[in-house]
């Protein structure tokens, strides 16, 4: 076997292709949508979701804001590969 298996019967290029691009941009979208998740509850100011995630309270991490923006960065690599392939063809 050469590649990876795919789910698609008889391995159709064209819906292969069109799951890559939307998986691609879906990867591109999780970053800002935790970022902008992070922005809101900070101006709500918390909430009934804060006392769900509240248990931390003596920590840095405690709480659903820091818990966003590390979803966030931790999401970042669609970006960070997406600035390193601008980089690479602007040489």
């Amino acid at each position: 076997m050469n590649g990876p298996v795919s789910a698609v019967p008889n391995g159709c290029p064209d819906i292969v292709a069109a799951a890559r691009h939307l998986a691609r941009w879906l990867a591109l979208a999780a970053t800002p949508t935790f970022a902008i998740m992070a922005v809101l509850t900070a101006l709500a100011g918390g909430g009934p979701a804060e006392m769900l995630c509240g248990a931390g309270q003596g920590s840095l991490l405690g709480g659903m804001v820091p818990m966003y923006l590390l979803m966030s960065a931790f999401h970042a690599a669609a970006w960070l590969r997406l600035i390193a392939e601008w980089r690479g063809a602007g040489v």
